[in-house]
Order: C-alpha cells, then sequence, then structure tokens
C-alpha cells in the first residue's frame, strides 16, 4: 500500500539572513489530522522555520522546497500566498500584541476574516465572532468583542488570535507559543480545545514549543531542533522514553527548580506597602440612552488588601483577566483606584 502525500512537506529547507545561516537542511513531514510538535530552545530556529512556510519571512533568503499538498510554496505568486494563508494553513504568533491592529477592535478583525475568507455578511460575521471567542474561554464574549488589544489581558489577547486563527476552519494551523501568555489552568484546556477541534475539522496542527508538559499531552510526533538543525524526530512515545540525542536527553532531563526562598526575619518588621479595600474600576460602554443618565462601569479588583514587608516578595496569582495587572498599575498610580494605599508611611 502506498504512503498517502503529505498534508505539509519541508524538504532540505533552509534560512538564513544576510548571508547567514540560520536554518539547516530541515527535512520534516505533517500528515492530514496529525499533531506535531516542534520542540527546543529559544533561538533553535523553530519560529522561523513555521514563518517560511506562509513565507513571511521577507527579508530572509529561503531554498529547499516547502511542499504544500503537493505544490511548492516557495514558488507561489504573493497573491497565490494571500489567498491560501489563513483560508488553508493559519497561524497562532507568539506575541498577539504586536499582531493583532491595535487600531480595530478584537471582533472587528475576526470579522473581518470571516467576511474575506467565509463570504459572510457582517451580520453573520459578528455572531460568528462572539462564538468563536467564547470557545476559546474568553469571559463575557460579547462585551470582549467590542474591546481594543490593549484592554484585554495577555491570556484574553492570545485567545482572541486563536479565535482569529480559526475562524476561517484552515487544515493546517502552525501555533507558536500558543499558551505563553495564559496562566497554568488554562494551557491545557486550550491544547484539549486545539485537540477537539482538530478531531471535529481533520485540521493538522504544528505545535512550536518549548514546554515538554504540554507535548506530552498533545503531540502525536515530535521533532527537536537544536540550533537550527532538526536533530531527532519520532513518535511521542519513543522520543520521551528512548531519545537518541544528547540534546534530547539534556532537553528531557532538565527540570527547573522551583523551591522558594523565605526570609522570616523580614516578615516581622512593619509594611513598607499596604492596601486597604483597594478596588479598581473601568468605564463601560452601555448602548442605547442609559449610558446618558448613568455612568457604567466594570470593577476590576473588589476591595483588595494586602501588605508587603521590606525586603519580603509578595506573590499575586490568578486567571488571565482576574485583575493582578490592574492592581499592579493602581500601587503605581497609573490607573485611578479608590481606598487607602500607603507607602513607607505616606498615602
Amino acid at each position: 500500500m502506498s504512503t498517502p502525500q503529505a498534508l505539509l512537506e519541508l524538504k532540505d529547507l533552509r534560512i538564513a539572513f544576510g548571508g547567514q545561516a540560520v536554518v539547516h537542511g530541515v527535512n520534516l513531514s505533517i500528515q492530514a489530522g496529525e499533531r506535531v510538535a516542534l520542540v527546543g530552545e529559544s533561538g533553535s530556529g523553530k519560529s522561523v522555520s513555521a514563518l517560511s512556510v506562509l513565507r513571511l519571512l521577507e527579508s530572509a533568503q529561503l531554498s529547499g522546497q516547502v511542499l504544500w499538498q503537493g505544490r511548492d510554496l516557495l514558488q507561489q505568486t504573493p497573491a497565490e500566498m494571500q489567498r491560501i494563508r489563513g483560508d488553508e494553513i493559519a497561524m497562532i504568533f507568539q506575541e498577539p500584541m504586536t499582531a493583532l491592529n491595535p487600531l480595530m477592535t478584537v471582533g472587528a478583525q475576526i470579522s473581518e476574516v470571516l467576511q474575506l475568507k467565509k463570504v459572510l455578511s457582517r451580520r453573520d460575521a459578528d455572531a460568528r465572532a462572539v462564538h468563536l471567542l467564547s470557545e476559546t474561554g474568553i469571559d463575557d464574549p460579547e462585551r470582549r468583542f467590542g474591546a481594543y488589544p490593549h484592554q484585554l489581558s495577555g491570556g484574553q489577547r492570545q485567545r482572541a488570535m486563536m479565535a482569529m486563527a480559526l475562524a476561517s476552519e484552515p487544515k493546517l494551523l502552525l501555533a507558536d507559543e500558543p499558551t505563553t501568555a495564559l496562566d497554568a489552568s488554562l494551557r491545557l484546556q486550550m491544547l484539549q480545545l486545539l485537540a477537539d477541534l482538530q478531531q471535529k475539522t481533520g485540521m493538522a496542527v504544528l505545535l512550536i514549543t518549548h514546554d515538554l508538559a504540554l507535548v506530552r499531552h498533545f503531540a502525536h510526533r515530535v521533532a527537536v531542533m537544536e540550533k537550527g538543525h532538526l536533530v531527532e524526530q519520532g513518535t511521542l512515545q519513543a522520543v520521551f522514553e528512548q531519545p537518541q540525542h544528547p540534546y534530547t536527553q539534556r532537553l528531557l532531563s532538565s527540570r527547573p527548580n522551583r523551591e522558594g526562598l523565605v526570609d522570616e526575619a523580614s516578615l516581622q518588621t512593619s509594611p513598607i506597602l499596604q492596601a486597604r479595600q483597594l478596588q479598581v474600576r473601568y468605564p463601560k460602554a452601555v448602548p442605547g440612552f442609559k449610558a446618558w443618565f448613568q455612568k457604567h462601569h466594570f470593577i476590576a479588583v473588589h476591595g483588595a488588601d494586602f501588605s508587603l514587608s521590606p525586603g519580603s516578595t509578595l506573590g499575586v496569582m490568578g486567571e488571565s483577566g482576574s485583575g493582578k495587572s490592574s492592581l499592579a498599575q493602581a500601587v503605581l498610580g497609573l490607573i485611578p483606584f479608590s481606598g487607602e494605599l500607603s507607602f513607607a508611611g505616606q498615602t
């Protein structure tokens, strides 16, 4: 029986900038419906390899072949690449703040994709965009639809990027560190969402990450990159249980030290920073004539009480959108707040 044609196949892919090679002859294939993880340290060439698939590296010199269903994408016209991007191959970028348009609401950006790629009416596209935001776990998706990127938390922006990438139901999704800005409780949830959508639509996923815990829960196959070289690839079980290359072995054996250091003496001194009933709220747009007679607000921080002693560290934890950043900005006086806040005895 003949082997089915790969959905995407990289053949001796080489990437250079200004004559300096950064990716050296990568060979990798992805079948329809397959989940492949491309792992390695920062700077190993993972992201530029993915960007080269969509030819988004204008200043790079590319050689080899990038075969998409048998067609070499390196030989396609700009117009043909424009059609393929988003419609057939979509990408979740690592930095949503630079990838999203700061002058458009996130809902309008997702709706625009649906209108261009799926030829939906504005009304239907808006409704579908709200549904996509809801699927990615954003709370109150109707309100987030009208928010600008700077009004969302990092995790919310990442999920908006995911909703935009999935809008046109691509055959292949390139996910470049899609959970970097998400809190730990949502990372596996988002990968499970990707897995569910992949099974529902038959979409293939190339996950680019350095988080081996996520790879273990998500991938069918694993490819390992080191300094621009693809040093090892195989099934998840084979790579994790019997790694062959020394770099893969080092990668799997590395474990972060999560032990904290507490200075008990510093906890006995008087607080240098103290907050009582600290509240942060933002103006909330309300449609209709009600907004003329009454101001509406969204409360981001509800009456926080905390203190911080000299020489000590206070960890503020919570899910994306829980109010952590708003709390820090209030402490610095960057945004209005109510309640009591004192530093070194001064309010």
